[in-house]
């Protein structure tokens, strides 16, 4: 029996494609635990907090054309699942938050760029 997985990933940015090395995003739910004074000693539950969602992106550095990163504010992310397998993720309201540049001795130079996201949705 042989498993399917998904492949490469395709990252669109506001419409135009880039060649990724690396994504990794996360969620922080916000959620607190609520102490409270009772019999028990312990906290009885929590509290909703606003969801915050991160991408860590690693994007080659092209030749030439490479995008003014510093002006990624309000964008949308699109991941596309290449043949069909997995969900496609998106990520909206998108602001660069942190730069970075990587070199290194085999591989591609690479931009790796921290992003904050104000909505994720997954169809």
């Amino acid at each position: 029996m042989s498993d399917n997985y998904v492949g490469q990933i395709v990252l669109e940015l506001n419409g135009t494609d880039y060649e990724v090395t690396s994504l990794e995003p996360s969620l922080k739910t916000g959620r607190t635990i609520v102490k409270t004074m009772n019999r028990t000693g312990r906290p009885l539950g929590t509290a909703k907090g606003m969801e915050e969602h991160e991408l860590r992106i690693a994007v080659a550095i092209p030749k030439n054309g490479e995008p003014n990163w510093r002006a990624l504010v309000d964008a949308k992310i699109t991941i596309y699942p290449q043949e069909g397998g997995g969900k496609r993720e998106t990520w909206t309201g998108c602001s660069l938050i942190e730069m970075g540049s990587k070199y290194q001795v085999e591989g591609e130079a690479t931009r790796d760029l921290t992003v904050s996201a104000l909505n994720y949705y997954e169809e």
